[in-house]
């Protein structure tokens, strides 16, 4: 076997709209072809052996044990390896289940779909189902268990940690989409100016002065005691020195932990002798230089959570511990301990796998023990100095025994610190009596507090301490979301797409737009290129300053990586026409219908679909589409699609004698004259004049003013400012250059008709391939021209795309010569020499059309003599 390729899906797909996270591995099943599971002796008995879990897994029988059965029965590679990686990533810890495995129509080829978690494990989970599936065949052992340790790591590494999970959880739960913005635990959540950001428990609303007090410690216990907040005594010490100072002051046990310390990292408490005050000095210097020293209160540890200035939960902690049985040693005790289902390996359980670290061993050491020895039964051993979950505590949940005034004390601590979300260490012998009657005291306030000890306490009840931090971040009436208007098809989308955002621009909105040329946020283009997959889309609904986006979508970044969000309001869909068939399996006009219709089944329920009622797949599309709205345009007002529609109340528009109209049920709405509208050339280039209505017909569904969009129509003028490589007509005094990105066929035949019907006395054309077509698709591009032209220049400077140069020169000449064999062709494979050729033989009144880049930054080279024109003059 052979993996082709690897693709990550994150959004919508072809595989599904609600399952966005998606391995695609295209698998070469080579000689396997011919040979299914039943056919390879004890194949069956090996992969039970290996995976036993494997029988949970029903399958198409809809029972346990149904997937063995089609094993059994004879299944091929692809469908075993596509339950292998799910299963090796619930072994791992992260449980998915969506699978799905495909043949292609190239012989042995499959796309094996399966879900993933995380990013990297999913693809190391493709990789390894190959090897496992290779080792089961050949009869090899293999060490499975080396693959699901690797996939933790990889797992801890890469996922969001409890805190940040849950905030996310929670907002997906509200509907509210997010966007991680680093490997670690940097969030965006909402979308354009709706956003806010978070990081692990800080967010957009947290002070950084809050941060800074409650990083330094003296100045929190400073602040907190002229509050009349009951501390701690202590004092900060730099030198041995001044430790022996504070131990004279203060006298034994203390308490020793660095300034600017977290987690726990660094303190030692209950210290008693001078050497050990010496010792825990040291160790707290690692982490900060200077380390508090305070008097050690006797007590519980607690921790109380205050989020929006409100106490939602607290805690009480216990430091890592093993009960003594009297039979055991005490590093027995601690592995017995880890072996409670609920300790795992960093966050993945309710617990933490419990070290021995430093601190341990210290611990034991003031107790004469040493990790050998065998405690008295009942004995309870301390094994960490804080009750941090990380180093392996419980937490015991007290949330709804909390004593009234502890409450009040809390969030006024909250208040005074200035903290949104808050953490408040308090060692006192309960909650459930005020601070004052047990002797209690704040020890620390902790910015950025973990969540997990609420999430998921040891004992008592969880909270869901997530859910007040989005009630802060999204209060009623603020919404996370801003518009969204995508468009797809095969020709149109990015005049389309221009067209839709020069409309909402006059509306007062900030526009974040993405198209084949670049990505634009109002009118600054801030990314120049092909920018019409997911990461685009992602960059415009990142950006805080966008109001308002409106997105091209392209075939390729769908089946590359899926949408680059989870729904829009509107889709507008230009057309299906052939071009880019043969790649990626998509051989067929309906295998492109259904890349396409992924975009209209994001529309969101109450949103639109916009589509061409000319074109067969565009309506079949609409007839399949149930669970949103559908809107058509067309060229004729007696389009049966057209008129079927609006008898059943629906909307379209459409050409009615020359005015583009929007007809709702029976009611007709004139937009504007299509000859005022710059782009359709006074109404004679059609496939503009579609452009326009699917741009118009969408503004009015939104709700625009008919007054502002025909404003918006009427304004907008074919041009390099408006419409680069879409129809830019450049007129000299004895001649006409049109520049237009016409990039297939169909692209071609819009133009035929304007470039036939224009006044000129000769025209020349300069064309182009694309490697990345079907050998017909080319020779077509060669065959349209001929039709349409008196001389044609062959410039073929790039998108050889796995081809040759000759390849694509011949297939173009072959096409040429189809349809008139005596027309001049000139190969010229330098851009500038071409345009050297074809300006030295220009002859008065001629039209000059350069396609689909056949010149390498035809603009330009036109402005630079169109400039060079009019200084001469």
């Amino acid at each position: 076997m052979k993996i082709m390729n690897i693709q990550v899906l994150k959004g919508p797909n072809i595989w599904s709209i609600k399952r966005e996270k998606l391995i695609q591995m295209r698998l070469d099943l080579e000689d396997l072809e011919y040979k299914p599971s039943n056919e390879i002796p004890g194949f069956k008995k090996r992969l039970e052996e290996l995976i036993p879990t494997l029988y949970t897994h029903r399958c198409s029988k809809g029972y346990d044990g149904g997937f063995l059965e089609r094993v059994e029965e004879g299944t091929w590679m692809g469908h075993i390896i596509e339950h292998i990686a799910l299963e090796i990533q619930t072994l791992a810890g992260m449980d998915t289940g969506f699978g799905r495995t495909r043949s292609t129509k190239t012989t042995g080829i499959y796309n094996v779909v399966f879900a993933y978690i995380e990013e990297n494990v999913g693809i190391y989970a493709a990789k390894a189902a190959v090897r496992i599936a290779e080792a089961l065949i050949e009869g090899s052992a293999y060490n499975i268990g080396n693959d699901i340790i690797t996939m933790r790591e990889m797992r801890d590494n890469e996922r969001l940690g409890p805190s940040t999970g849950s905030i996310v959880d929670e907002a997906k739960a509200r509907d509210i989409p997010y966007i991680r913005l680093n490997a670690g635990s940097f969030v965006q959540l909402g979308h354009g100016k709706n956003q806010v950001r978070f990081r692990a428990t800080l967010t957009d609303n947290t002070s950084s002065i809050a941060v800074d007090i409650a990083g330094d410690k003296e100045e929190t216990k400073r602040i907190l005691k002229e509050q009349a907040i009951p501390v701690a005594d202590g004092t900060t010490v730099s030198t041995e020195e001044e430790l022996l100072q504070a131990i004279s002051d203060m006298g034994f046990p203390l308490v020793f932990k660095p300034l600017n310390g977290n987690h726990g990292k660094g303190a030692s408490i209950n210290v008693k002798t001078e050497q050990e005050a010496l010792e825990a000095f040291k160790h707290a210097r690692q982490y900060s230089e200077k380390v508090i020293t305070e008097r050690f209160i006797t007590g519980y540890d607690f921790r109380v959570l205050v989020i929006n200035n409100r106490m939602v939960a607290a805690a009480r902690r216990i430091p890592a511990h093993v009960v003594a049985d009297g039979r055991h040693s005490i590093s027995r005790l601690i592995e017995i301990a880890n072996e409670d289902p609920r300790r795992g390996y960093g966050h993945e359980n309710v617990l933490t796998e419990i070290t021995v670290d430093r601190d341990t061993m210290d611990i034991l050491q003031k107790k004469g023990y040493t990790l050998e020895t065998i405690p008295a039964e009942g004995e309870i051993v301390f094994l960490k100095s804080t009750a941090n979950l990380s180093t392996g505590g419980i937490a015991i949940d007290v949330t709804d025994i909390v004593h009234p005034h502890n409450v009040f004390v809390c969030e006024r601590i909250a208040r005074v610190i200035g903290l949104d979300i808050c953490g408040i260490d308090i060692m006192a012998e309960n909650l459930s009596q005020p601070l004052y009657e047990t002797g209690g005291v704040v020890l620390e306030v902790n910015a950025a507090p973990g969540f997990r000890m609420h999430l998921a306490p040891s004992e008592g009840q969880p909270r869901n301490v997530a859910a007040p931090v989005i009630d802060m971040l999204y209060p009623p009436g603020k919404s996370a979301r801003i518009p969204i208007i995508a468009i797809t098809g095969t020709n149109g989308k990015t005049t389309t797409t221009r067209l839709i955002a020069h409309i909402i621009k006059n509306n007062g909105y900030r526009v974040g737009y993405t198209t084949s040329d670049g990505i634009y946020i109002q009118n600054s283009l801030m990314i120049k290129g092909d920018t019409t997959g997911p990461a685009s889309a992602a960059f415009v609904l990142k950006d805080p300053t966008v109001e308002f986006a409106v997105l091209e979508t392209a075939r390729g970044g769908i089946l590359r990586a899926g949408l680059g969000f989870s729904r829009c309001d509107i889709a507008v869909l230009t057309n299906i026409q052939e071009d880019h068939l043969g790649i990626s399996d998509i051989h067929t006009l309906e295998d492109l219908a259904n890349v396409k219709q992924v975009l209209v089944e994001s529309v969101q329920k109450d949103g639109w679909a916009v589509l061409n009622a000319d074109n067969e797949y565009c309506v079949k599309i609409g007839r399949d589409t149930t669970h949103c709205n559908v809107a058509y345009f067309s060229m004729n007002e007696n389009n049966a699609v057209i008129e079927e529609h609006c008898s059943r109340g629906g909307v379209a528009a459409f050409n009615d004698q020359g005015i583009f109209t929007v007809k709702k049920g029976n009611w007709k709405i004139r937009i504007a004259k299509i000859s005022h509208i710059p782009i359709t050339f006074n109404g004679t280039v059609h496939f503009m004049t579609q452009n326009a209505m699917a741009a118009g017909l969408a503004a009015f569904l939104w709700g625009f003013k008919i007054e502002d969009i025909r404003t918006s129509l009427e304004t907008f003028v074919p041009s390099p400012a408006h419409t680069p490589g879409r129809m830019n007509l450049f007129e000299f005094r004895d001649f006409k250059i049109l520049v237009d990105y016409a990039h297939n066929p169909d692209g071609l035949r819009g133009l035929r008709d304007f470039i036939l019907n224009t006044e000129a006395s000769y025209r020349t054309g300069v064309i182009s391939g694309t490697g990345d077509r079907r050998d017909d698709d080319i020779r077509e591009i060669g065959r349209l021209a001929a039709g349409m032209f008196d001389n044609i220049v062959i410039c073929q400077e790039k998108y050889l795309r796995d081809r040759t140069y000759d390849e694509l020169i011949v297939l173009l000449q072959e096409g040429i010569k189809e349809v008139k064999p005596e027309i001049p062709c000139a190969v010229i494979a330098n851009s500038k020499e071409a345009w050297d050729y074809v300006i030295g033989k220009v002859q008065p009144g001629e039209l000059i059309t350069i396609i689909s880049d056949s010149i390498n930054n035809a603009y330009e080279t036109v402005k630079r003599h169109q400039d060079k024109v009019m200084a001469a003059s």
